[in-house]
């Protein structure tokens, strides 16, 4: 069966589309900067949404978005308990907020055997983990796939690559409906990182310059999360990330062009001696988002994706 590969298309066929004349009831761990926007999405079209942040923080913009806003921390499991379940779908959005070694070991490894523990008396049908292109810990520029190798350098990466396995091994040893989203450098509405420091003057060009950066719209996280949802296979692996792996020197030079402004220096050797230990250099592959889950990318490079948050923001 062949699903249209455009953004938001509900697949047709019997099998495929089992929700499709009743109310979905999903669960977003973690309602932030991407389960805000999921969840409203997903509300837009019909679902029962509930979404979990640690405290009530944002509660009226859940609820403005048709979300049932809750409260609930993957960290203290005895919080799980107040939510009304069972749910058809999980999403797992979390994310730590200090982004140390002991964060990520409570927020994601200890909090997905928590998550595991809890829904394995109501087991939905289908659970997302929005997980990160870090576990790659490849140096070389090589291009990577979801079957590459992941043996990162850095300690918080190798805890994400641990929390994977527990959920690929909940999935192959008792049937656990767990996907894995590997989501590559998000930007959008409030966020990008590298145009953040370029716009403040802060950007520095790694090395060479040639080291490739890997990067995502949030309009697609949101995007792919639904079609992995909809379409994505339990086990499986699929990377999040857009058409075209860039060079710190090309991305620096189009934005200095687009806004007319200068290519920021070089980094030293001293500023360089800090960040070395664990900076990757690898070329994310996105064949299976598209194969595999039928997507279209909204912003299919950083181009489309950053000319349309420059406008946004009133600097082009």
């Amino acid at each position: 069966m062949r699903h249209a590969p455009v953004p938001g298309a509900i697949p047709l066929g019997l099998a495929a589309a089992w929700w499709f004349n009743r109310v979905v009831r999903t669960l977003i761990i973690g309602c932030g900067y991407v389960g805000l926007p999921l969840g409203a999405e997903l509300a837009r079209r019909g679902h029962a949404v509930v979404g979990v942040r640690r405290s009530a923080e944002g509660w009226d913009a859940r609820r403005a978005a048709g979300i049932t806003p809750a409260v609930a921390d993957v960290t203290q499991p005895e919080t799980l308990r107040s939510l009304a379940g069972p749910f058809d779908w999980v999403v797992n959005a979390v994310s730590s907020t200090k982004g140390g070694a002991d964060e990520y070991r409570a927020v994601y490894l200890n909090g997905v055997r928590h998550l595991l523990n809890w829904l394995a008396a109501r087991t939905p049908q289908k659970y997302i983990h929005l997980s990160s292109t870090s576990v790659y810990g490849q140096t070389d520029g090589a291009i990577v796939d979801e079957s590459s190798p992941t043996k990162p350098a850095s300690e918080t990466s190798r805890l994400l690559v641990e929390m994977e396995h527990l959920l690929l091994t909940a999935a192959r040893e008792r049937g656990f409906p767990a996907v894995v989203l590997r989501v590559a450098g998000i930007y959008g509405p409030t966020r990008g990182h590298l145009l953040q420091q370029y716009l403040r003057g802060e950007a520095r060009i790694a090395g060479d310059g040639r080291r490739a950066i890997n990067m995502i719209h949030l309009d697609d996280v949101v995007g792919a999360t639904i079609a992995a949802l909809e379409r994505g296979q339990p086990g499986e692996i699929y990377n999040l990330t857009d058409d075209e792996p860039v060079s710190q020197l090309d991305f620096f030079g189009w934005l200095a062009t687009k806004l007319n402004r200068s290519l920021p220096p070089f980094a030293s050797e001293a500023e360089m001696g800090a960040r070395k230990r664990g900076l990757t250099n690898k070329r994310v592959a996105n064949a299976r988002l598209k194969s595999a889950l039928g997507y279209t990318l909204q912003f299919p490079t950083f181009r489309e994706g950053y000319a349309a948050e420059l406008s946004r923001r009133g600097l082009v």
